[in-house]
């Protein structure tokens, strides 16, 4: 049963904060730190660690990024998001359980850096690029990579359709600040560009047989775009805007919650 007590809202609640403090770091050394973001997503934390109170700051990310994919989970599993169980929905709760996965992974990257067992790790992408080169060595493992690959694409033009019609708005308070609605609008597109990256790194790797080394990580994928001119600078911006609209989620999101008689409330139009 899902957690439906103010501590699991507390939770989410923090996660977003995580959510904000690690998009608006990425777009901030993206636009400052050249040799950080070629790290890729170590470099982001590298960054946190440097920080007055660094490692208390990523403690609370592990917490955070961690409550955040159980929730992600919970919208898998319990529907608690009201995406319904026809086709579409369950399109969008497999989303939200994949968004649990990746947030679950930084949430394990966090603790390596706050625990110190990450400072001295390897490469920017190594574990993506590791568990990339595992699927390859299945006899379909190039189509998985390529059809996980199509699955970013599609999670790019739902970003870009959220960003376009605002359709996020329904699950934010009516109090939020008045500059939601256009952080939301530079954040998705922003996320939308990166995720094409991202699934074009899988399908030259599992279906151009560019190899393992090609998959990029929200870090990598940033660092990609870094000769791109105009195209890396917009990117890096709207991904700190979207780390203040992800502030803005931290206090203003309304958390749903099942009633007694395992329904969910209906967000506002």
């Amino acid at each position: 049963m899902v957690d439906k007590s103010e501590k699991f809202n507390w939770l989410v609640r923090v996660g977003y904060f995580s959510r904000a403090i690690l998009y608006f770091v990425l777009g901030l050394i993206a636009l400052t730190r050249a040799d950080r973001v070629a790290e890729g997503t170590n470099g982001i934390f590298r960054a946190i660690e440097d920080y007055p109170a660094g490692t208390a700051i990523l403690w609370l990310m592990v917490v955070g990024l961690a409550a955040y994919a159980l929730f992600r989970f919970a919208s898998l599993f319990f529907d608690i998001e009201n995406n319904g169980s026809d086709a579409k929905g369950w399109a969008r709760r497999v989303g939200h359980g994949g968004s649990g996965i990746a947030h679950l992974a930084l949430a394990y990257s966090a603790y390596q850096f706050a625990s110190s067992t990450g400072s001295s790790g390897g490469g920017s992408g190594g574990g993506a690029q590791q568990a990339a080169s595992g699927i390859l060595s299945f006899e379909f493992g190039g189509i998985v990579l390529g059809l996980l690959g199509i699955a970013f694409f599609g999670a790019a033009i739902s970003q870009a359709k959220k960003a376009i019609t605002g359709s996020f708005m329904n699950r934010i308070s009516r109090d939020a600040p008045d500059g939601t609605r256009w952080l939301g609008l530079a954040g998705f597109l922003a996320r939308a560009v990166v995720y094409v990256v991202i699934g074009w790194s899988l399908v030259r790797a599992g279906f151009m047989s560019s190899g393992a080394s090609q998959v990029r990580t929200l870090g990598d994928a940033v660092a990609s775009l870094a000769g791109e001119g105009f195209i890396f600078t917009l990117t890096a911006i709207g991904l700190m805007l979207f780390g203040l609209f992800s502030l803005v989620l931290a206090r203003y999101r309304i958390i749903p919650e099942m009633s007694s008689q395992g329904k969910v409330p209906k967000f506002r139009a």
